[in-house]
Parts: C-alpha cells; sequence; structure tokens
C-alpha cells in the first residue's frame, strides 16, 4: 500500500485495495508523535467526495479534539487499541453522557454509534488511543459544526484548560468501571 501525505496529520491510502498493517500503524505512531496536535489519520477513502469516510485514527493522551457536530451525519468509532471517553454535550455545552470505550477484551465497549447529530469530543484515556471512524461522505466543511463554547485548537492555554474540566466533570460522573449513556 502507498501512502500519500496529505498533511502532517491527515494520510491517504492510495490503491484499488487498501490493507492495514502492524507497519502502517507504527508509521500513524510517529507521525502522531510528531505533529503539534498529537493525532494522525489514514483515510482509506478515495477522496473526500465518497459517500463512506473510514479513517483508522490515532489520538495522544491530551489530544484536543474541538467538541462539534456533523449535520445529518451518523458516524461510528470501533477502537484497535487503547482507550478513551465520548463525551457528549448539549448546547449550552454541559456534559451530558459519556461513554469509556476500550479494546476488544477489556471489557468496555469497543464499537460505538452515533445516530444523531449532537456536540461530542473524544477523551484519550491511555497513552494512545487507536480507532477506526466510519461516516458518510462526501466531506463539506460546512457540515462540521464547532461549539462555539469550546476553545479553537489554536488557544493552546485554553484547550488545556478546558480538557481539565471536562477530565473533572467526567471523573464525577463516572463510578468506577461503569458507563453514563448519553
Amino acid at each position: 500500500m502507498q501512502i500519500q501525505r496529505i498533511s502532517d496529520e491527515v494520510f491517504y491510502a492510495e490503491g484499488e485495495i487498501v490493507t492495514v498493517a502492524t507497519p502502517d500503524l507504527d508509521f500513524l505512531k510517529i507521525q502522531a508523535k510528531g505533529n503539534r496536535r498529537k493525532r494522525a489519520r489514514l483515510c482509506t477513502h478515495v477522496d473526500v467526495s465518497d459517500l463512506l469516510h473510514e479513517m483508522i485514527i490515532i489520538n495522544l493522551r491530551d489530544t484536543y479534539v474541538r467538541p462539534h457536530k456533523n449535520a445529518h451525519k451518523p458516524k461510528s468509532f470501533q477502537i484497535i487499541e487503547g482507550m478513551m471517553d465520548v463525551v457528549m454535550f448539549d448546547e449550552s455545552g454541559d456534559v451530558r453522557g459519556v461513554t469509556r470505550m476500550g479494546q476488544y477484551g477489556s471489557g468496555y465497549p469497543y464499537y460505538f454509534r452515533l445516530h444523531k447529530t449532537r456536540y461530542h469530543t473524544l477523551r484519550t484515556i491511555s497513552d494512545l488511543v487507536l480507532f477506526q471512524e466510519t461516516t458518510i461522505g462526501p466531506f463539506i466543511p460546512g457540515d462540521t459544526i464547532f461549539a462555539p463554547w469550546a476553545p479553537e485548537d489554536e488557544n493552546t492555554d485554553e484547550c488545556v484548560r478546558f480538557l481539565e474540566r471536562i477530565d473533572l466533570t467526567v471523573d464525577r460522573m463516572r463510578p468506577a468501571g461503569c458507563r453514563v449513556a448519553p
């Protein structure tokens, strides 16, 4: 498989048949560790116009994923390695639910599907989380609606404070080993 670099954190798999193996995942881990936003994704769909978008994503601990919702686009996550929380918010930014996810055999859900458009973020629990995200295309930038109450990626200090607040809120909501559904 050939990999085309789009940016420091976005890559596309090239070829009529796409397979992903350990060296590809190791490559993504290196890319995530080497960029400012601590994440990398390998898109396995052909381009932004595809009707089905599948991505293998790596987020390192403390990766900030700005809370957002996707207009009329369901999505799913499947954990390959590590642990993360999917944190759901209401329209005003209050945490309304959290699902801790872990790889198969961890005792946590390893698959999550979001049918309805809702604000959400991903909170990496382990040193890194490796997961597959699937959604429908085509990718249209305006379909991603960023939460007005959440800091932009460039505001690093605000992002750190936001993550700290989310950590405190989520930790208060979750009895040990329990899943709090949105």
